[in-house]
């Protein structure tokens, strides 16, 4: 495993990240999901499945999570993915597969969305994009204009914590409401039993797209995390044709 570095951004912010040179078709990058970082289950799997095969691969820490110093709540969706563009660009060089996880996800259709040049495909693992439009209600929302924040599980840490500052940022690149003009191989993998994003969503991303080639891979009896072995089989599988399609 790669060990890990920092980043500092022009803004001053510093971000740590995981970087490993290597070869073949496109370097892989992997996004975390919302209060997660880039050593959980799925990322480690895919790390070293990618030293195996001596490929290139990113991963790296949002500011305020994991390993990246500053503050949690201050974080955004338009700040983690200015951070996540800033590594890509500063890191590495030539095509680009990229993986999300969950919001991860949404930040991934961001990023090819800006910089469609370079990429060669996308898989999102329970990808969530849009979550602030239908993952909270009125009551919700009127909460967070009131505190400034909503606190849905106090146990939870920061994966139950939501500022208005991210809601609001979330609601500026909303992407589901029409057509998003993507034209690279997508793969999506999510489960039906996923009690977080539900599987419409996934359904939606996939009309939505304007590529001709996505696939939506439905694990049976997966929840959100799809970390169990299978189902990160089934993960590594869709990035193996996803560079196979790059070659």
């Amino acid at each position: 495993m790669p060990d890990i570095r920092t980043l500092d951004l022009p803004s001053g912010r510093r971000i740590a990240i995981r970087y490993r040179e290597g070869s073949g078709p496109a370097t892989l990058v992997f996004l975390p999901g919302y209060a997660s970082d880039m050593d959980g289950g799925k990322a480690v799997a895919l790390d070293a499945w990618a030293a195996e095969r001596g490929l290139a691969m990113l991963r790296f820490d949002y500011s305020g999570t994991g390993a990246s110093p500053g503050e949690f709540e201050e974080g955004t969706l338009g700040r983690w993915l200015e951070e996540a563009r800033f590594a890509i660009e500063q890191l590495t060089n030539g095509p680009l597969v990229l993986i999300g996880s969950s919001m991860g996800g949404w930040l991934m259709l961001q990023l090819a969305l800006a910089m469609p040049d370079r990429i060669r495909g996308l898989l999102g693992i329970a990808a969530a994009p849009d979550f602030t439009d239908w993952g909270f209600g009125e009551e919700e929302r009127a909460t967070m204009r009131r505190d400034g924040r909503l606190v849905r599980d106090p146990a939870a840490g920061n994966a139950g914590l939501t500022t208005l500052a991210f809601w609001r940022s979330g609601q500026e690149v909303l992407l589901l409401g029409g057509p998003i003009a993507l034209s690279c191989q997508v793969r999506l993998v999510h489960g039906d039993a996923d009690d977080t994003v539900p599987l419409e969503v996934a359904v939606r991303l996939k009309d939505a797209l304007r590529s001709a080639d996505v696939q939506l891979t439905i694990v049976k009896g997966g929840g959100h995390r799809l970390s169990e072995p299978r189902e990160i089989r089934t993960m590594l599988r869709s990035v193996a044709d996803l560079l196979e399609l790059a070659g």
